[in-house]
């Protein structure tokens, strides 16, 4: 061995043992099913803030240093169905088609007969039932 390699070795041995800073961790064994049922329910809570509040409540949990949110993950099965949702819909041009049916109908160059009327409605209403079910979906407030 070199010199300093004694040396490191002389302090790795003088160094006391770290103390841990707080309690040990407790470990409970779940089944799978059982993990995933309390991912579910802690929902945007780390598992650890939800068992404290499910244990102790909220008034008994002392004030911890970390915020009680959970890291992003890979988004849900519904937050993955509306961004598909949104971009078929960014791709589909349908509120750029149906500018284009206005701007032609009062410049008078398509012909508003009844039955062109109606689908440009039911049309309408197709993309505000989109908008609503998005809202809903995404759980903002509507302007």
């Amino acid at each position: 061995m070199s010199g300093s390699s004694y040396i490191h070795a002389f302090r790795k041995t003088a160094e006391p043992p770290r103390k841990r800073k707080g309690p040990p961790p407790v470990t409970v064994r779940l089944s799978q099913a059982e993990y995933d049922r309390l991912k579910h329910d802690a929902g945007v809570l780390t598992m650890a803030a939800y068992i404290r509040l499910t244990l102790f409540g909220e008034g008994e949990i002392a004030p911890h240093r970390k915020p009680y949110t959970r890291k992003a993950t890979s988004p849900s099965a519904e937050l993955a169905m509306i961004g598909k949702m949104l971009g078929g819909l960014g791709q589909s041009e349908i509120a750029a088609n149906l500018a284009e049916i206005a701007k032609a109908a009062r410049i008078g160059a398509l012909p508003v007969t009844p039955d062109v009327e109606a689908e440009v409605r039911v049309a309408c209403e197709a993309v505000q039932d989109m908008r609503t079910r998005l809202i809903e979906a995404l759980g903002v407030q509507a302007r």
